[in-house]
């Protein structure tokens, strides 16, 4: 079962909305069974629509984890999964294509919703429920369920009580839904082919492309296919005018495990820890992008002034989108204090950007051409002149183990270029010296004992702290 409600006056303009009267039972028949939708409260006040999905035990599918008898043993009729989304895109089609004949004014309008979904199958526990559904502006209360009340030593079951309260367009909760339950689920009731990349570009139009778990939904949403994945990202990409720093972040090497996170994650990760070895506290994120790494360094507060800068206004609204910036009252004031976005050029000296104690130039370097590089360092290690500077750059020679990246091509088509770990050293050897920084450099990702790691990774600190 799934349940949405709102406070809207008058909250029966739910049923408009969902193209449902209040006071009837809408029956469907689907291909697994049937699904119901009803209202249990209807009134000015407060309207609540229900759906109700049956599966029937013939079209039970095989469970997610691969049981031998799960075709008819299994947990399908029980919990929420995607056999709820094909329900919900059938149930409630017209709302998700955002048309009411009716209230054709309200579909554009952000109401009250509180959503529930007593029992969903969640791989990751209600942590990954909170990173899905809180950047899209949702206050989630994820309750993990247990295996048995009576015997608490036995633990927790795979499952949570989810609930969701925000302020949102009623189409835009449905398509998070319709694409997040069976991510969430980790699974799907019937074979992926490439007509999933086009619904999930559709659903995702307007939120997935900036979403910080943005790699994960695609690569669950899509079976875990690296064929589907990878269009999926570059399309989704170009949906919103984003430049993805590197289109092969989410796609791991032919013989990589395909639980591993992600080589974005992992950077992130490798940069984030550098930084709270450095003892930075006022951080500035140098073409920071649609805001992932200004996700991270809010999350912890060590960091006290967060700083992102991007040429691109529709890329730093995304990022304000993704921290939640948009909405007055979605984060706390203290957290609303500690962070900025500032539109510059990092080719040209910026005041705004001078005395912090560290500067990130994550995947920023190969998207400028190399005869502009010199500006760029006169700006940063010149002009600015932080405390400790960190770039990170693809490794031009790992390149040959990635699957599909045909020879001599760059891992993205706006790069102008891509370096060989000597090319990198030398580079940062000169810039340190010219600039009075000392210079260490580390790999990032898992290594080739020829190759070396996907990720180049330099740290460099001023001989004299901030300028």
């Amino acid at each position: 079962m799934l349940t949405i409600g709102t406070t809207y006056r008058p909250a029966t303009d739910l049923g408009y909305l969902l193209v449902k009267h209040p006071d009837r039972v809408h029956e469907f028949e689907l291909p697994t069974g049937r699904a119901t939708v009803c209202f249990p409260e209807a009134d000015e006040a407060r309207c609540t629509a229900a759906l109700v999905l049956e599966v029937d035990a013939p079209d039970r599918r095989a469970a997610p984890d691969g049981f031998s008898l799960g075709r008819f043993v299994n947990d399908r009729p029980y919990a929420a999964s995607s056999l709820m989304s094909a329900a919900l895109n059938k149930a409630f089609r017209t709302a998700m294509a955002g048309r009411s004949k009716d209230r054709p004014e309200l579909v554009a309008t952000a109401i009250p919703l509180e959503i529930r979904i007593p029992v969903l199958r969640c791989r990751g526990g209600a942590d990954l429920a909170d990173r899905l559904f809180a950047p899209l502006g949702y206050d989630v209360a994820a309750a993990a369920i247990p295996l048995d009340e009576g015997h608490p030593e036995w633990g927790e079951s795979p499952y949570v009580d989810l609930q969701l309260r925000g302020t949102v367009r009623l189409a835009d909760a449905l398509h998070h839904l319709y694409v997040l339950l069976p991510v969430l689920d980790d699974a799907k009731h019937y074979w992926v082919s490439t007509d999933e990349v086009d619904k999930l570009v559709r659903a995702g139009e307007g939120w997935l492309a900036g979403h910080p778990e943005r790699e994960l939904i695609v690569r669950r949403y899509l079976a875990h296919s690296r064929a589907l994945s990878e269009p999926a990202l570059e399309r989704l990409a170009e949906s919103d005018d984003l430049v993805v720093a590197d289109s092969v972040d989410a796609v791991l090497p032919a013989d990589a495990d395909e639980d591993a996170p992600s080589l974005a994650v992992v950077r992130r990760a490798a940069v984030l820890r550098v930084l709270r070895e450095s003892g930075a506290q006022r951080v500035l994120d140098l073409g920071c992008g649609p805001g992932a790494l200004l996700a991270d360094l809010m999350a912890d507060r060590r960091f006290t002034e967060i700083v992102g800068v991007d040429i691109a206004p529709r890329v730093l609204a995304i990022a304000a989108r993704r921290l939640r910036l948009d909405r007055p009252g979605a984060i706390a004031e203290r957290d609303r204090q500690r962070i900025a976005l500032v539109q510059s050029a990092l080719t040209y000296r910026d005041a705004r950007l001078g005395g912090y104690d560290a500067a990130v130039l994550m995947e920023v370097i190969e998207h400028v051409d190399e005869s502009r590089l010199p500006a760029l360092v006169r700006s940063v290690f010149g002009s600015a002149r932080p405390g400790t500077v960190i770039v990170t750059t693809p490794n031009a020679e790992y390149n040959t183990r990635y699957a599909g990246l045909a020879a001599g091509a760059m891992r993205h088509t706006d790069h102008r270029f891509e370096w060989t770990r000597a090319q990198f050293a030398d580079w940062a050897a000169a810039v340190s010296a010219a600039n009075d920084y000392a210079v260490t450099i580390e790999g990032v990702g898992p290594a080739d004992a020829d190759l070396g790691a996907p990720t180049q990774l330099a740290v460099f600190t001023a001989a004299g702290g901030n300028a």
